[in-house]
């Protein structure tokens, strides 16, 4: 691959600019950057499994809202090796128990391979402590239950991080603009999520359907959350949905096209995600998010605009009045510090439990109930 195409593993190496590794080549303003130092010392944190890259921009995220990272445990000699080059300062502990019998740990953040989040979050629950889950935060039906079951027992924060809302700046500035008004009311979300394979460089547990849950359970789960999320939906249903392996019969583990019709209480959405974003492309997907109004609409382009600008978060807005681009590089990034604050003050305001619990529910509902291509 040509050295100035960016791969998402390529990215995640090399930035901590996202936790769900949208590249924003534009970088925040001086402004926003300021905004998002990190915080005086208000948690101490740890992480258990770094099986997936996103476990950089999840601790990203805690510390830049407050939190301290002490100590991490991972059974992979090399991956403990490169976390502890970024984090030399941090203690690596001998086994899970170590962390989670540490009284001073308030929360452990987790991008274990995804079959094995949920135990890791149901350990660390029954242990007194708030769980951040890399996407998907559970692989089955029965996991989630039993996931929500102890959540609701011990009361602990279940978080898992839908970075493509929660981490993009220009989803962000979409959300305020839906709230104002901007748009009318939401009628339907589009959601799209296109990834580069590079089948070379992903571990073996990539192409294993039972540990990576399928295509609609992991990557869609974006997609879901942002459909909850500007519909205003508190209960909804899939209308229908699909995956294949249309193109890697050398993997036939894989699932490498997905799609979904799906309706709520507060409007409609479709979802598309997808291996294969071609090599031309300067990044690892065009990623994208439409939400249509009564009186316009917003797309969100959010790792790169095809007709040139530089960088990812990019808005449009389409209104009775006008079309317009929407610089969004100064959008602060409030996920962080709003999680932080959950933890200390027992509050919601990061991502509602019962919000991030339905997301995930309907992306294994999806996944269950799809049809195959063939």
């Amino acid at each position: 691959m040509p050295s100035h195409r960016k791969s998402r593993r390529d990215f995640l190496k090399t930035s901590l600019a996202s936790a769900a590794s949208v590249p924003i080549v534009r970088g925040a303003t001086a402004h926003a950057r300021a905004q998002e130092a990190a915080r005086p010392s208000r948690i101490r944190f740890a992480a258990i499994g770094l099986n997936h890259g996103h476990i950089y921009g999840q601790v990203e995220t805690v510390v830049r809202g407050g939190g301290t990272l002490a100590s991490f445990y991972a059974k992979e000699p090399e991956l403990a090796a490169e976390f502890s080059k970024r984090f030399p300062d941090v203690k690596r502990a001998g086994s899970p128990t170590e962390i989670y019998d540490d009284a001073s740990i308030q929360l452990i953040v987790s991008a274990a391979i995804p079959n094995e989040r949920a135990g890791i979050a149901i350990e660390a629950m029954n242990h007194g402590k708030d769980v951040m889950l890399d996407k998907p935060g559970m692989t089955t039906l029965e996991q989630l239950a039993e996931v929500r079951r102890v959540q609701a027992d011990t009361k602990r924060i279940v978080s898992i991080l839908y970075g493509e809302r929660l981490e993009n700046r220009g989803t962000v500035k979409a959300g305020e603009l839906v709230k104002e008004g901007a748009i009318g009311r939401v009628v339907q979300t589009a959601g799209f999520g296109p990834h580069r394979m590079n089948p070379k460089t992903r571990p073996p547990w990539f192409f294993e359907r039972e540990r990576y849950g399928g295509i609609l359970c992991d990557i869609a789960s974006h997609q879901f959350d942002q459909f909850l999320y500007f519909t205003g939906s508190t209960k909804a249903e899939i209308v229908a949905s699909q995956v294949g392996n249309v193109n890697h019969p050398d993997h036939p583990g894989i699932e490498d096209f997905g799609d979904v019709m799906l309706r709520g209480d507060g409007g409609s959405g479709y979802i598309r995600v997808d291996w294969f974003t071609p090599d031309g492309l300067n990044t690892w997907g065009d990623g994208r998010l439409t939400v249509l109004g009564t009186d316009g609409f917003i797309e969100v382009r959010k790792n790169v605009d095809i007709a040139g600008r530089a960088g990812g978060s990019h808005l449009f807005l389409v209104d009775q009045k006008e079309t317009r681009y929407i610089d969004c590089s100064n959008m602060a990034l409030p996920y962080g510090e709003r999680l932080v604050d959950d933890i200390i003050n027992r509050t919601e305001t990061a991502v509602p439990q019962a919000h991030t619990f339905l997301a995930q529910e309907l992306a294994l509902i999806a996944q269950k109930n799809a049809r195959r291509l063939t």
